[in-house]
């Protein structure tokens, strides 16, 4: 076969067909590409024109080891587009063959865009093994609790024994530290087996700093233009932009594709620059469904300034993304349950109206003035379905941003902290817990990345400036708390303990109850509610639904409250009811708690504190008489 004959499923990378591998790479600024295979011969690619390069490899199969080596020089370097790296990004790439796997999810639907609850798992803590198959084994648990899909934290490999994941290099390649990509692929088809989606989270503003070799290859892969706080990010806009785009567009279709995975989260697509006509973003969401060929398929952006722009339909200027994570409600959650307003803080009260708003409308700042910027934040979201907005009260960066890795319920009383869970579980926006708050796990997530050691030096040193923009952390007791991201004992501290979870079973009730409450009751995926506030702490959500079968939210995180007068007609029974009666509370005793008293009363509203109720409307011919 020769290579003109052979047609590619992806436009770069190593792929094996009929009689041997074809392989296609990108190095506009070299006139001769050699391919170095362990074991030989060696194969002399074709120059296409572009920068183009491409040959066929007969007899080279699944497995086979290979460099490149660039204009006859002495160096050898792996393929920027390599499909596994053995021994790392640094090491030699592999050749793997994906049709080898059996996949037994011919029928899996995928995810749609409603009704999801997410997971964010860091494979390499979930468990003390730290791998796909380690993490696969405890789906089960995940699928009972109420979990419909995981994101997994980025899994491109990347230099050393350990990292968050963001510092990838090898953006099509699984990493090494948890398994081989077949593992991941068992674990993506475990996941769908128990109606689980799985969605991948992908860093497409910035190579890590270490282990990534395009300069070698192609220098204007980068941008000149646009800057990062990371690093140079990609060109996909500039000059011999084309090729660039097409790289990111084909990795999220490979996923999709050879792996089965059912979304992207995008990660910091503020860092994601184009002035083209069309974003890449665009592109890219395209592209996905493409490739899912009928799979429903559930894309999400992380964006600082919380543009709703990118859930917005293309023909309206948006990117087309079914949601967008929102950092609003978890700030002011964080600033309730803590009472800390410090460093990006700042801009939240964590009030009852902020709860209310959030709930209502997703985002808190859509356009005005926001501190910690010095600018104006957000825009108008007020069209945007409450389901696209992502909220949370945990995730890898807030947690590990606490500086000695404080789970938030660490940082408030468990009534509160039961409390704002119901309140994250049954509002309309798509929940995601962090891995371990489903059981109210006390095992810290620091921030941890094996570098050399000067780069380990100088991530250290950022890291402790970083800490230095919460006031309370900025002193010398603060700095000295901050952990060192090279020390394997900052990853290991970061592991999940399985015997807490054992231990904690009234937190998992806690979640899975809400979980089930919010699937089964028709009130939770209402369209129609509406909010108001009790008390300096405490607020009520009403979800209407035909047939008077409405439901209250009733959530106060200060002290006991009467409501006497209770001039508030979110209070009001429907037509026909007497009384509002608790069908759920955070402070029921399998939780935890003490016990809820009724809050309608013929002596008015009786709001408990440290607690949240759901209430159901009771018909007057069911009062005793």
């Amino acid at each position: 076969m020769s290579s003109s004959d052979y047609v590619r499923r992806y436009p770069i990378g190593a792929e094996v067909t009929r009689g041997g591998t074809h392989f296609r790479v990108w190095a506009p600024i070299r006139s001769r590409v050699e391919v170095v295979l362990e074991g030989g011969p060696n194969l002399e690619l074709v120059a296409e024109g572009g920068g183009y390069f491409s040959g066929f490899a007969p007899g080279m199969g699944d497995g086979a080891r290979y460099r490149f080596r660039l204009d006859g020089g002495q160096s050898l370097y792996p393929d920027p587009a390599a499909r596994f790296q053995p021994h790392g990004p640094h090491g030699p790439s592999q050749v793997v063959d994906p049709a080898r796997f059996g996949w037994d999810d011919v029928h899996w639907p995928g995810l749609k865009a409603e009704g999801q609850v997410l997971y964010e798992m860091h494979v390499g803590t979930y468990t003390p093994e730290g791998t796909f198959a380690a993490a696969a084994a405890h789906l089960p648990e995940l699928a009972q609790l109420g979990i419909t899909a995981i994101e997994v934290m980025p899994v491109a490999d990347f230099p050393g024994r350990f990292g968050w994941g963001y510092d990838g290099t090898c953006l099509f390649s699984p990493t090494r530290l948890y398994g081989t990509p077949d593992d991941f692929r068992r674990f993506v088809n475990a996941a769908h087996a128990n109606g689980i989606g799985v969605i991948l989270d992908v860093v497409y503003n910035h190579f890590g700093p270490d282990g990534n070799y395009i300069r070698e290859f192609a220098p204007s892969f980068l941008s000149t233009v646009h800057k990062t706080e990371w690093g140079e990010p990609f060109n996909f806009d500039g000059p011999d932009s084309g090729p660039v785009r097409e790289f990111f567009i084909a990795n999220a279709a490979y996923w999709i594709e050879e792996f089965h995975i059912d979304g992207l989260r995008l990660d910091a697509t503020q860092a994601i620059f184009d002035d083209s006509p069309t974003h890449i973003l665009t592109e890219i969401a395209r592209r996905v469904r493409e490739a899912a060929r009928g799979r429903a398929t559930f894309l999400m952006g992380e964006n600082e300034p919380q543009d709703a722009n990118l859930v917005r339909g293309c023909e309206n200027g948006g990117c087309g993304l079914d949601a967008i994570w929102n950092d609003d409600l978890h700030h002011s959650a964080r600033v309730a349950l803590s009472g800390k307003n410090e460093g990006y803080f700042m801009d939240y009260r964590g009030t009852p109206q902020e709860f209310v708003s959030a709930a209502k409308w997703g985002f808190l700042y859509q356009g005005q003035q926001y501190r910690w910027h010095n600018r104006r934040r957000g825009r108008p979201a007020f069209d945007i379905p409450r389901h696209r907005f992502v909220a949370f009260l945990e995730n890898h960066d807030q947690v590990a941003n606490s500086g000695r890795g404080f789970r938030v319920n660490q940082m408030t009383s468990p009534a509160r902290f039961r409390a704002m869970t119901a309140y994250l579980l049954l509002i309309p926006a798509t929940p995601l817990l962090f891995q371990g708050q489903e059981y109210a796990s006390t095992k810290p997530f620091l921030f941890f990345a094996d570098h050399h050691p000067e780069l380990a030096a100088a991530v250290f040193n950022g890291r402790r400036d970083s800490m230095r923009r919460f006031r309370s952390q900025s002193g010398v007791e603060g700095m000295s708390l901050v952990p060192d991201p090279a020390d394997m004992k900052t990853f290991e501290r970061s592991k999940l303990d399985r015997a807490e979870r054992d231990s904690r079973p009234e937190w998992l009730a806690l979640h899975h109850d809400l979980l089930a409450l919010r699937k089964i009751d028709p009130a939770f995926r209402t369209k129609v509610m509406d909010g108001a506030i009790l008390g300096p702490e405490a607020f009520v959500l009403r979800f209407f639904v035909p047939g008077d079968q409405d439901r209250l939210l009733v959530v106060n995180l200060g002290r006991d409250l009467h409501l006497d007068p209770a001039p508030e007609p979110l209070l009001a029974p429907p037509e026909a009811h007497s009384h509002w009666y608790p069908i759920w509370s955070s402070e029921d005793p399998k939780y935890g708690g003490h016990g809820t008293a009724p809050l309608d009363t013929d002596d008015n509203w009786w709001v408990p504190g440290e607690a949240a109720v759901v209430l159901a409307a009771r018909p007057r011919e069911m009062d005793i008489k």
